[in-house]
């Protein structure tokens, strides 16, 4: 469990052209990731956001299917962190939310996320 600096989230991302690492574990080889235009990312996101904030979608079982992160086989789940060991941006979104709260679309180096802030 999360001490009292620490936060957990679980994350949603989507890579992208601009992504630092054009791999992932669905995408391997980066075929698709060096297709994906950052804003074609972003609009994909936004739906999701959508799907998951109107209650069609869970976000666990989207993130399973959809992220281009590893922590996709854990349904997204990050585990607890501190300050200073994610992006800046994505360490600055989830202390921003409130425990179940889901962000807008955050942008890093990685590409680009939806967090939901879970402890």
């Amino acid at each position: 469990m999360a001490s009292r600096d620490q936060v957990k989230a679980s994350h949603i991302l989507i890579k992208h052209q601009g992504s630092r690492r054009k791999a992932s574990w669905k995408d391997p080889e980066g075929k698709v990731i060096m297709t994906v235009t950052r804003e074609a990312a972003v609009e994909q996101l936004k739906s999701i956001r959508e799907d998951i904030v109107s209650g069609k979608a869970n976000f666990e079982e989207v993130a399973t299917r959809v992220s281009d992160c590893s922590s996709a086989k854990r349904g997204g789940d990050l585990g607890p962190f501190g300050r200073g060991q994610m992006q800046k941006p994505f360490e600055e979104a989830t202390y921003a939310l409130k425990v179940g709260d889901i962000s807008d679309i955050v942008d890093t180096d990685s590409g680009v996320h939806i967090i939901k802030r879970t402890a």
